[in-house]
C-alpha cells in the first residue's frame, strides 16, 4: 500500500445546529519533506497529475454504529446483515453528493477517470490542479530523486467540504505495499542423506516432525544436541494439526476472496497441480474465479511486477483451498500496490458482495522517515470499506507483518522489515479496529501421524555455519524474521478487546511510553507462519512448475480465512461477518491454544533446529535457527501482543454450530 502524503483532515458531519458551510483546509497535504531548501521549481504547466478524491458518504457515524451493532453478539441487530445494494443506498455517497463533487472537479478543468460511491479519480494539468485544490505543485529533491508536492495545503470548497474525506496523489506516491512473506530454499528437502564423519549432510535434509532426525555433525549451538528443522508443511498436515480434519468441515457454502496486486497467468493450474501432488482435490469447475485487468496495471516496476507478486498469490490461493477445500475462491488482483488500486479491489468485493471472507497478505508501517505518518484520510477511506463489509456480513483478515514490533532495531537485521521505520509500532491495515489482525506462530507436529505438538511465537534468530564448519556465527543469532504485533499509538482500544487484553499492555505503547487511554493491540489471533516452519507453495507462472517453502504472516492470514470459511459451514452456511467480537468472546476457553513461550519467559535456551539446504552455489548452506525469539514481543499466558488470543482449535470451529 502506498504511503501517499496527502490530506490529513477527516470530514465528519456536524451533529450540531446547521451552520454556514466553510471551506476545508486539508492539513498535511503539503508533506514535511517539501521544504524550501529542497524546492526545484514549479512543475511544468503541461504536466498531468492524477489524484483520487475520497467520498465521505451520507453519515459516517451511523455507518460505524451499525457495523458495531451487527457484529456484536448479544446486540439486537447482531447478524442482521444488509445486502450490498442496501448498504450503499443507506450509507455511501448519494448520487447528488457524487454529482456535486464531480461538478466541482470538472469545473476546475480536471478530467474524471472513474467514479464509485467510494472515490473519484481525476487527472489534469498543473493549472487545473491549482484551480481545484488551491495550491501550486513544485518539484523537490527527496533521497536523490525528484518528486512533486503541493506548495501549500489543499483546500476543499465549502460547497462540497462535507462530501469529501480527502485527496491523495498531489504529492508523489511511493508504492509501498508488499507481501508479508519470503521464501526459504528447501529444494530436494527430505532426501535424507547421512552426514559424513566430518560434518553435516551435503544434500538437503529435514525432519518429518519435530525432533525426528538428530543433526549429527552439527557444531554446538544453544544446547549440546539439536535436530534438523521440520520439512515444509502441506495442507493436510495443517488441517490435522488445527482440528479441521477432526471437525469434518471443508468450507462448503462459503466464498473467500483474496486480494493481492496483479495476477499470475497460471494460478488455477498451479493450485490444481499442487493439490493433487499432496493428496488433495483440485478445484471443481467454477469453484475458482479471478478478476484481473492486465490492461490497467500500473506502477509495475515500483511494485515488483506480476512476477514479484505471483508467489504471494499462489501461497494465498493454495492455503485457502488447502484448509477449506470445498470453499469457493475468488482472486481479485489490484492494478498495482498503491492505495487507490488496493482500495478499489477491496471496494469491488463489498460493492458486489463477492465473498464472505477476504484474505489480505500485505501491509506496511504507519510512521516512516521517508513517507512520514500514514494519512488519516486513507485510514477513513479504508475503514469505510471495512465497515460496509461488516454490515454485509463480510470479514477482513490481514497479516500482522514479519518484523516483530517493527522497530529500527528489528529492521537492522530483519529480512522483511522496512528500514524507514522511525519507532516500534503496530502496522497498517491490520491495526484497524475493523479487521482481524492475524499473527504468526511456529508450529511443531509430534509424530508421522501429524499430531499437534506445540506452538511458540513466530520469531527466529539465525546463525550461519562458519567456513570451517566448526561453529555458528553469530551466536546467539541475529533476529531474522518475526510475527508482527504491538500496541498502536494511532487507534484507541476497540470495544471487543477491553474484557480480554490486559490493562497494563493496552496502556503501554511499543515505545514504552505510558498511554492514558487504552489502545488497540495486535494481533487478534495467530496461526503457523514462521519461515522455518514453512509451508510448501507450488508455482509456475509461465516457467516450469516447482515447489518451495514460504513463511510469514502471509501464510497465517489465508490459513485463518480458510478456518473462517470452515466456521461458516459449521454455522449452517450463514455468514459470520466481522470476526473480532466473536473471537474475543471465546477467549480463555478451549477454542484456542494459548501459545506460551516457556523458554523465553523462564530465561531458558531457545528451542533450536538446524536448517540444512545442502550444497547451494558450491557452498553448504546450513543455518542454526532459534525459535520463539520475536523482536520486542513475547508469547505469555493469556492474551499477548505476539500471538493474540492464541491459535484456533477444533472447539473453535464446533462453537459456531450453536451460534
Amino acid at each position: 500500500m502506498a504511503l501517499a502524503t496527502g490530506a490529513l483532515a477527516l470530514a465528519v458531519p456536524s451533529q450540531a445546529a446547521p451552520v454556514a458551510a466553510k471551506a476545508k483546509v486539508l492539513a498535511g497535504t503539503r508533506p514535511a519533506w517539501a521544504t524550501a531548501s529542497a524546492d526545484q521549481g514549479a512543475v511544468a504547466a503541461n504536466a498531468v497529475t492524477s489524484a483520487t478524491v475520497y467520498l465521505n458518504g451520507q453519515d459516517p457515524a451511523a455507518l460505524a454504529a451499525y457495523a458495531k451493532a451487527v457484529s456484536s453478539p448479544g446486540n439486537a441487530s447482531y447478524g442482521k446483515f444488509l445486502t450490498a445494494a442496501q448498504a450503499k443506498a443507506k450509507f455511501l455517497a448519494t448520487p447528488a453528493q457524487i454529482k456535486a463533487v464531480q461538478d466541482w472537479l470538472t469545473g476546475a478543468g480536471l478530467k474524471i477517470g472513474s467514479t464509485t460511491e467510494h472515490a473519484i479519480t481525476v487527472s489534469g494539468n498543473t493549472a487545473a490542479i491549482k484551480r481545484a485544490f488551491g495550491t501550486s505543485l513544485h518539484q523537490y529533491k527527496l533521497k536523490g530523486k525528484t518528486v512533486h508536492a503541493p506548495t501549500a495545503n489543499a483546500v476543499i470548497p465549502a460547497a462540497v467540504a462535507s462530501d469529501v474525506i480527502g485527496v491523495v496523489g498531489l504529492a508523489t506516491v511511493t508504492p509501498a505495499a508488499k507481501p508479508q512473506s519470503i521464501s526459504v530454499n528447501t529444494a530436494a528437502q527430505g532426501a535424507g542423506a547421512k552426514p559424513s564423519k566430518t560434518g553435516l549432510p551435503t544434500v538437503a535434509t529435514c525432519s518429518d516432525y519435530w525432533g525426528q532426525k538428530a543433526a549429527k555433525g552439527a557444531p554446538y549451538g544453544y544446547v549440546a544436541k539439536t535436530s534438523f528443522d521440520q520439512c515444509s508443511f502441506y495442507p493436510s498436515q495443517l488441517r490435522k494439526a488445527y482440528g479441521i480434519t477432526a471437525s469434518g468441515l471443508t468450507g462448503k457454502g462459503a466464498t473467500v476472496a483474496i486480494i493481492d496486486a496483479f495476477g499470475s497467468s497460471t494460478m488455477e493450474a498451479d493450485a490444481n497441480q499442487y493439490s493433487t501432488n499432496h493428496g488433495d482435490k483440485a478445484f471443481k469447475p467454477g469453484q475458482y474465479s479471478e478478476i484481473v485487468t492486465p490492461d490497467q496495471w500500473n506502477n509495475v516496476d515500483a511494485c515488483g511486477g506480476a512476477a514479484g507478486w505471483a508467489p504471494e498469490e499462489a501461497l494465498d490461493v493454495e492455503m485457502v483451498h488447502g484448509l477449506a477445500p470445498d470453499a469457493k475462491v475468488v482472486y481479485v488482483g489490484a492494478n498495482s500496490c498503491t492505495d487507490d488500486d488496493l482500495g478499489a479491489a477491496l471496494a469491488n468485493v463489498v460493492d458486489n458482495h463477492l465473498a464472505d471472507v477476504v484474505s489480505n497478505s500485505w501491509g506496511e508501517i504507519m510512521h516512516s522517515s521517508v513517507n512520514g505518518d500514514y494519512p488519516p484520510e486513507l485510514i477513513a477511506a479504508y475503514e469505510q470499506i471495512f465497515q460496509q463489509g461488516a454490515i454485509e456480513g463480510i470479514g477482513f483478515d490481514f497479516s500482522a507483518g514479519d518484523c516483530g514490533d517493527s522497530s529500527p532495531g528489528a529492521a537492522a537485521t530483519g529480512a522483511n522489515c522496512d528500514p524507514t521505520t522511525t519507532e516500534a509500532q503496530a502496522n497498517w491495515p491490520d491495526s484497524s479496529q475493523w479487521v482481524t489482525s492475524v499473527g504468526g506462530t511456529a508450529l511443531a507436529i509430534s509424530s508421522k501421524k501429524g499430531d499437534y505438538g506445540f506452538e511458540t511465537d513466530m520469531g527466529t534468530l539465525r546463525s550461519a555455519l562458519t567456513a570451517d564448519q566448526k561453529g555458528w556465527s553469530p551466536l546467539p543469532g541475529a533476529f531474522y524474521f518475526g510475527g508482527g504485533g504491538g500496541v498502536s499509538q494511532d487507534f484507541a482500544q476497540p470495544w471487543y478487546q477491553g474484557p480480554v487484553v490486559p490493562s497494563a499492555l493496552a496502556h503501554t505503547l511499543q515505545t514504552g511510553v505510558h498511554s492514558d487511554t487504552a489502545q488497540r493491540v495486535t494481533p487478534d489471533i495467530s496461526m503457523n507462519g514462521d519461515l522455518y516452519t514453512s509451508v510448501l507453495v507450488g508455482i509456475s507462472d509461465g516457467a516450469a512448475y516447482s515447489e518451495g517453502g514460504y513463511g510469514g504472516t502471509s501464510v497465517s492470514a489465508p490459513e485463518f480465512s480458510a478456518v473462517q470459511a470452515d466456521a461458516i459451514q459449521a454455522h449452517g452456511g450463514r455468514p459470520l461477518g466481522f470476526a473480532n467480537p466473536a473471537i474475543y468472546s471465546r477467549a480463555g476457553g478451549k477454542s484456542y491454544t494459548d501459545v506460551v513461550n516457556e523458554s523465553a519467559v523462564k530465561g531458558q535456551p531457545p528451542l533450536s533446529a538446524v536448517f540444512d539446504a545442502g550444497i547451494v552455489d558450491g557452498t553448504l548452506r546450513a543455518r542454526l535457527i532459534a525459535f520463539g525469539r520475536d523482536y520486542g514481543l513475547t508469547a505469555v499466558k493469556g492474551y499477548d501482543s505476539a500471538t493474540g488470543v492464541g491459535s484456533p482449535t477444533e472447539t473453535y470451529l464446533k462453537s459456531f454450530k450453536n451460534g
